[in-house]
């Protein structure tokens, strides 16, 4: 299944993986950071900012497929320009913030530049430049930004020391401008003609059954709501199933090198079956790592970290790789837009429902469900089946 590395793929996955790096730790990854002293200057409670955070991604939702097409029509090279512009006016409209409306407008503008910037952006403009032969681009580009959390957090924090919270979001915003923009307008090629693209020679197979779009999304929307709410309650969560807190802590640092190191595995060994075999491996990770927990409690806290970062590793890569190798290269960007808007939009409540069934349910309540979820998603990808041209059709 694997495709030879396309001419030049290597500066154009240094380029994105660079400003993806950026774009993560200045949007999805700040709030971990900001929000305590945002809060406190505002006067208000760090949920109201998480909520203003929330509305962030359910805007970058519904902007998906619209930006989607028109990275099909265009290319995405103007496309994850506009997204840095876009970013920095949001980071610096946070720093001027004068009140939390003026605040909650400013993440408002931010989401639209996550809509244009983040994964699902990339991934398209890799489809429209590559074609089938993304997939190892893909990987590459979730190789570099997934140290986004790693590198994002204790420089959102060094700066929020050294300058205030303010100064940080200004700090980001120059960055933006700086480096992430001439990374992807110089570096990243402009996209062929549409016509040259549709003449690309394709391998003929049978088009996926109706069921594949619903499936696949039901996936995507399953492992994105337990990564949001893994990202929002770990340290608590492990800490109410036994874990001292210096323990919770010490797993959850564990997170970021298992998913890096799912997605250098990804990247050597699995890329040669189809992307569906890793998936499938993928979506088990977290309820291996749930029964785990909920079986041997506080000292199995760095197990769960390891499997479930895993497995959240894997997913990333196939949230872009799968859908390339169900339908192709056509009409790439806008299934990407239609396929995470539901992903996005459970992200979004995800740290709000669970942790109300962790508070009201408890630790078995809370994975019970996730790893629910986990399962019914690998479930969903049993019922498609790899075709040898690489397309997937569902299951008769």
């Amino acid at each position: 299944m694997s495709e030879p590395s396309p001419p030049g793929a290597r500066r154009v996955v240094l380029a994105l993986g660079t400003a993806q790096t950026l774009a993560w730790a200045s949007s999805y990854y700040l709030p971990a950071i900001l929000a305590a002293p945002m809060a406190r200057e505002f006067g208000i409670s760090t949920a109201w900012v998480f909520g203003a955070f929330s509305a962030a991604l359910i805007v970058s939702a519904l902007a998906g497929p619209a930006v989607g097409r028109v990275i099909d029509a265009k290319g995405g090279r103007g496309v994850l320009t506009v997204s840095n512009l876009v970013l920095a006016a949001g980071l610096v409209g946070l720093g001027l913030a004068q009140d939390a409306w003026s605040m909650a407008a400013a993440w408002l503008v931010l989401g639209f530049g996550m809509a244009m910037g983040l994964y699902d952006a990339a991934f398209a403009t890799l489809a429209g430049l590559y074609g089938r032969a993304a997939r190892g681009p893909i990987t590459g580009i979730t190789l570099l930004a997934g140290f986004a959390s790693t590198v994002g957090w204790p420089l959102s924090a060094l700066l929020e020391e050294s300058f205030g919270w303010r100064g940080a979001c200004l700090a980001w915003a120059g960055l933006h401008l700086l480096v992430a923009l001439p990374l992807n307008r110089l570096l990243v090629p402009k996209a062929p003609p549409p016509e040259q693209r549709s003449a690309a020679p394709e391998a003929e197979a049978p088009a996926p059954s109706r069921l594949t779009m619903p499936l696949l999304a039901y996936v995507f929307a399953g492992s994105w709501f337990i990564a949001g709410a893994m990202a929002a309650h770990l340290p608590a969560l492990l800490q109410a199933a036994g874990a001292t807190a210096a323990a919770a802590v010490a797993a959850g640092a564990l997170i970021g090198p298992a998913q890096v190191a799912a997605r250098v595995a990804e990247f050597g060994l699995l890329r040669r079956f189809h992307p569906l075999v890793s998936a499938r491996l993928a979506m088990l990770g977290h309820p291996l790592g749930a029964l785990a927990l909920v079986l041997v409690g506080g000292p199995a806290a760095a197990a769960f970290a390891v499997l479930h970062g895993m497995g959240n590793g894997v997913m990333t890569i196939a949230k872009g790789t799968l859908p390339l190798a169900v339908f192709g290269p056509g009409g790439y960007g806008a299934r990407q837009g239609l396929l995470g808007a539901p992903a996005r939009l459970l992200q979004a409540a995800s740290p709000f429902l669970f942790g109300l069934m962790l508070e009201r349910g408890g630790v078995q309540l809370a994975l019970g469900v996730t790893s629910a979820l986990a399962l019914t998603g690998c479930l969903a990808l049993l019922l498609l089946r790899a075709a040898p041209a690489g397309v997937v059709q569902a299951g008769k």
